[in-house]
């Protein structure tokens, strides 16, 4: 289940970079179809694609993002990404959206809105212990089937996430696209203190970080998304009941655009699969209980 969870995120964000270049967009009759190769934009970020893997094929340190680089100096030149007006500029102030957060708390007092507060809090949840599980296993810190110190890493998550809404920004959770860090080398936490220390100098050359587009980016996506993909060559494919669930959380991810909704679909069939072969008391009784709370998750998101 762990390596289709890395294989399934690897999926899902290289569907993500498709779609951002361009390349992948929605169809009424199909759902989802190839896009317009044609237009400049997507021009570019195939071309992003291409020298990003021609770079990762040689071997070439920091390829991805050597490729980012390089694509952007190829989209400015084409002018299909504007130059910044400015290089420096002061940071945005906090104050309009900073304690916002705790003045609505008394407004949750009804069971509508408490049902709307667990939903995000179950999403969340299994959305980071996702992520943290794929990109653990990318980085092969499982440790006999295991993440060490995996309640360090969640409390280091929550915090993270109630200082970020109390400041009024974005969820500050473990993201996918960390993962790009970690296919060019980053194995260790001062691999993010310093990409953090980056970011607040990135803030005073926010201008300038315009250049770095969707079709930028994208190419990066598409690349990490093949490297994760690598776990699905050790799932054992002859043992149905097994690769069935695994499937489902592989293909689940990008199909239901979601991290939290491609492990639950996979974690209810695979304790029902084990069971049909005679091998349910192999099954850890944690599995049990978060295919119970799976269910329960899928049909409070249902409602």
């Amino acid at each position: 289940m762990k390596l289709a969870i890395a294989a399934g995120i690897g999926l899902f964000i290289a569907f993500i970079g498709l779609h951002e270049a361009g390349l992948i967009v929605a169809n009424k009759d199909t759902m989802v179809s190839l896009g317009h190769l044609t237009t400049p934009t997507a021009l570019l970020s195939i071309f992003g694609i291409i020298i990003t893997f021609i770079l990762m094929s040689r071997r070439t340190p920091a390829a991805i993002f050597i490729g980012m680089v390089v694509t952007a100096i190829v989209g400015i030149i084409f002018g299909l990404i504007k130059l910044p007006s400015a290089l420096i500029s002061p940071a945005p102030s906090l104050a309009p959206t900073f304690g916002q957060s705790l003045l609505h708390i008394g407004d949750i007092n009804s069971v509508q809105l408490f049902i709307v507060v667990l939903t995000f809090l179950l999403v969340t949840f299994f959305d980071t212990a996702g992520t943290m599980i794929g990109l653990a296993t990318q980085a092969g810190f499982m440790k006999n089937n295991e993440m060490p110190r995996a309640g360090k890493a969640l409390m280091a998550d929550a915090v993270g996430m109630t200082a970020g809404a109390i400041l009024g920004t974005s969820p500050t959770s473990a993201y996918v696209e960390s993962s790009s860090g970690i296919a060019v080398g980053g194995r260790s936490g001062l691999t993010s203190v310093f990409t953090g220390i980056f970011f607040i100098f990135a803030l005073m050359f926010s201008p300038l970080l315009t250049v770095v587009t969707s079709q930028v980016t994208a190419p990066a996506l598409v690349v990490v998304g093949v490297l994760m993909a690598q776990n699905l060559r050790q799932i054992d494919w002859n043992d149905l009941a097994v690769a069935a669930p695994a499937f489902l959380i592989v293909i689940g991810m990008p199909l239901t655009y979601s991290i939290s909704d491609g492990i639950a679909l996979g974690f209810i069939l695979y304790p029902i699969t084990m069971i049909a072969t005679g091998r349910g008391k192999k099954v850890h009784p944690l599995m049990y209980v978060l295919a119970v709370i799976f269910i329960i998750f899928l049909v409070i998101i249902a409602h």
